[in-house]
């Protein structure tokens, strides 16, 4: 969404990480996508690739320039997702793989859900009543948790929340960049 907002012209490749091309290995050993490719320069996390494209261009601020009090809670709550949730999200998507039901894991994430809740009761966005890096970062992490159990996400009172994710789902940035792509072949 960041390389779309930026107006970055990039040529967008699918990798099965089942069967990764070994020409896409021999850009990125650690094998994981994201993977930008600029040059001679790599860049292999999202939220680098996103920094990087906000560098370029940023018309509506989203890196929050103007406020540093806005860029040190906008980092560290993404710094939050990326460190505590995101691995409590992994044990609830992959719940079969681990140690404690579907359930028990869903309720270490609570607290998350709570925090994001409490911030949209006071902003429009997750930081401010503008758009801001958090909201684009955090979002897929939202977007895939909702899906885990999409009837329970349905009927919790995160309200605010689902319409923040709501919100993004249906905005014209995620639904330009929503296709499907060919996948990337050692061919190529």
């Amino acid at each position: 969404m960041a390389l779309a907002y930026a107006e970055i012209d990039y040529q967008h490749r699918e990798i099965s990480l089942k069967n990764k091309p070994q020409s896409m290995l021999g850009f990125s050993p650690k094998g994981t996508v994201p993977v930008l490719i600029i040059d001679e320069k790599v860049i292999e996390e999202s939220l680098d690739v996103m920094k990087w494209a906000l560098a370029q261009k940023d018309d509506d601020n989203w890196l929050l320039q103007d406020d540093e009090v806005f860029q040190m809670d906008m980092q560290q709550l993404i710094i939050l997702c990326d460190k505590q949730f995101k691995t409590q999200l992994d044990c609830y998507k992959y719940s079969d793989r681990h140690e404690f039901s579907e359930v028990e894991y869903r309720d270490q994430t609570l607290w998350f859900l709570q925090e994001l809740e409490n911030r949209l009761l006071k902003n429009k966005f997750l930081i401010s009543d503008c758009i801001s890096l958090a909201d684009i970062a955090i979002f897929p992490f939202i977007r895939q948790y909702a899906f885990v159990n999409k009837l329970w996400f349905d009927e919790t009172e995160y309200h605010n929340l689902k319409n923040w994710l709501q919100n993004n789902l249906q905005s014209g940035l995620f639904t330009c960049i929503m296709h499907k792509h060919q996948l990337w072949q050692d061919n190529e």
